[in-house]
């Protein structure tokens, strides 16, 4: 999810985390109050933060979570998730994608658009 939207849904990254911590998630840090922020990143040439919604440890293996939720920029949405999943890829992290009922295919077809086969979805 994008800047511009954290405060719309704010309780469905509620809901998440709650869904993240009943599955075994520990040390879970979110861009929410409440919670440590997980470490932001800073694109210089276009002056973008971003920000993962989620990140939490399973078996010593950090995970990176993001929240898959309709909104009006699309595209920085779709940036953010090609720059995350490098990360991932990178440091040999995970990177999941969690949305809700009447979401599905929003994500789908934004994952379809940016050829990313290999993030799995949560659905919640």
């Amino acid at each position: 999810m994008i800047k511009q939207d954290k405060d719309n849904y704010k309780k469905e990254l509620k809901d998440s985390i709650s869904y993240l911590e009943n599955l075994g998630y520990d040390n879970i840090k979110a861009d929410i109050e409440g919670y440590e922020s997980p470490k932001s990143y800073f694109k210089k040439s276009s002056g973008v933060e971003v920000t993962p919604d989620i990140v939490a440890e399973k078996h010593g293996r950090k995970h990176i979570f993001d929240l898959s939720l309709k909104t009006v920029k699309p595209r920085l949405l779709k940036s953010k998730w090609l720059f995350l999943n490098t990360l991932s890829q990178l440091k040999s992290y995970r990177f999941r994608l969690i949305t809700k009922r009447g979401h599905y295919s929003f994500s789908d077809k934004t994952l379809d658009a940016i050829h990313l086969d290999n993030v799995k979805i949560i659905k919640l």
